[in-house]
């Protein structure tokens, strides 16, 4: 693979730079040995329970800095989405936790439960949600609100091991209303088109960094970037998918690595390979 032309690198954050509280590397020298080379750097997640704040808070503690330019989520995603409809704001149901409901607000989008005003069911990962939350949801979707979700992961790693994600909330929606969201986050568009415009780089120049195959890798093939997988969150080096010509689609990254903290060195290697 030539890394001659890459000038930017987007990184998941949940499973490749750390588990729950808990860094998978040291972060500060990762990102130091990043900026050496020249490359630009966006933080992409899926992950809609935290705001930019809190995730710019997050890294400081683990003695990063970086600036809200830097971070791209799928509540943001949901948001941009949202507001190319709705340039001023609407009325919506929000099914998640604090870090999709300040973005949508900071948007200009607002809580309501009335079915005669809700745009849009935004759900994502929520892990205060119970039945009468998820029953309001569902009736507004069936009253004509539009259904939109954060992320299709189904799991979501953390210290004890996968835990349930957004992906089955929205299955739950999903088989109650009949609808089919409409998804922001990886491996659909929208969060790699913000993080591209971020960088002001064409997809040929970033490589994709994430630890699932069905949504950081096929997202970065489904837009023209190329591709890392790590093997240090949800994906086992038992589901890697092996070329075969039975079956063209299969999802095959570019490179697979341990962990992220082998990246700078691939990179700066690269004429060796």
């Amino acid at each position: 693979m030539d890394f001659s032309e890459i000038k930017g690198v987007i990184l998941d954050m949940d499973g490749v730079l750390w588990r729950g509280d808990y860094p998978l590397l040291d972060l500060p020298d990762f990102f130091s040995r990043l900026k050496s080379l020249g490359l630009q750097v966006v933080l992409a997640t899926n992950n809609s329970t935290r705001s930019v704040p809190q995730y710019l808070e997050k890294l400081n503690g683990f003695e990063v800095v970086l600036g809200p330019e830097n971070i791209v989520t799928s509540s943001m995603a949901a948001a941009s989405y949202l507001s190319q409809k709705y340039p001023s704001g609407a009325p919506v149901y929000v099914i998640g936790e604090i870090g999709l409901k300040d973005t949508l607000r900071e948007w200009g989008f607002y809580y309501s439960e009335a079915e005669k005003d809700v745009v849009a069911v935004v759900a994502g990962l929520d892990r205060n949600l119970n039945y009468h939350i998820l029953t309001r949801g569902v009736q507004l979707i069936y009253h004509g609100a539009e259904f939109i979700g954060t992320n299709p992961d189904r799991t979501f790693p953390s210290p004890s091991g996968l835990t349930p994600g957004t992906g089955a909330l929205l299955a739950f929606i999903q088989a109650a209303t009949g609808r089919d969201p409409i998804v922001m986050g990886k491996p659909e568009p929208y969060l790699f088109q913000l993080s591209l415009q971020r960088m002001g780089l064409p997809s040929s120049q970033v490589l994709v960094v994430g630890d699932r195959l069905d949504t950081d890798i096929l997202g970065a093939q489904r837009i023209g970037c190329k591709s890392v997988l790590v093997l240090s969150g949800v994906t086992t080096p038992q589901e890697i998918a092996v070329p075969n010509p039975a079956q063209p689609h299969s999802i095959v990254p570019d490179f697979i690595l341990n962990n992220v903290e082998e990246l700078p060195g691939l990179i700066s290697n690269a004429d060796e390979i």
